[in-house]
């Protein structure tokens, strides 16, 4: 008797509690909605390795990736750009048709074309590398919602901190994210549940 008495008010309590905090979980997800919702991007001109103009049109497309990092990255950044070089490789013939990537480079006093295009040839499928003046990628960076910082040693080289995340567009407009974190197998699945 004892014990269905302990379960009652425990149950009762619980639900008293979620009911409360009801309003606390909704206002996180507007909250969510919300910054979501201001991804949106901006007009910008920049360069590919080809040094062909390039702009937000480019990113319009049934499903484009879009990643920012730079060619000194010693980890996340080959690590991710590997990951999708391998969900290319495992796209049926048609998918792959409807899927491009793009690495924005964050770091273009160092990253030129001709580095770029060094570093994405050592991948099997094609990625589009970007650069331009420093103060456009700043620009689009930040209109996606993605972070820097330089972290300089005594010697006066650098890294940067940066959000590592591959953003999903569909015909140019913010539709998901993939954290870096994502394994191969997740990273597919979500790309492929894009592609239907």
């Amino acid at each position: 008797m004892k014990l269905k008495t302990s379960i009652t008010i425990i149950s009762g309590c619980l639900f008293i509690f979620l009911f409360m905090m009801l309003p606390v979980f909704l206002k996180i997800d507007n909250q969510k909605d919300e910054i979501v919702a201001s991804f949106k991007g901006s007009s910008f001109s920049l360069q590919d390795v080809n040094n062909n103009t390039i702009t937000e049109k480019s990113f319009e497309g049934p499903l484009t990736a879009v990643f920012f990092g730079f060619t000194n990255c010693p980890d996340v950044c080959p690590m991710t750009l590997n990951n999708l070089n391998l969900v290319i490789n495992n796209l049926d013939k048609e998918k792959k048709k409807m899927f491009k990537v793009f690495f924005v480079s964050i770091d273009p006093e160092r990253d030129t074309p001709e580095i770029i295009k060094d570093y994405l040839n050592s991948f099997e499928n094609k990625i589009y590398g970007i650069t331009g003046d420093s103060k456009k990628i700043f620009t689009l960076s930040k209109s996606w919602g993605v972070m820097t910082e330089r972290i300089f040693s005594e010697d006066g080289s650098y890294l940067i901190n940066h959000s590592s995340s591959v953003m999903l567009l569909e015909n140019g407009k913010y539709l998901d994210r993939i954290n870096h974190h994502a394994s191969y197998e997740d990273m597919i699945k979500t790309i492929n549940k894009y592609l239907r």
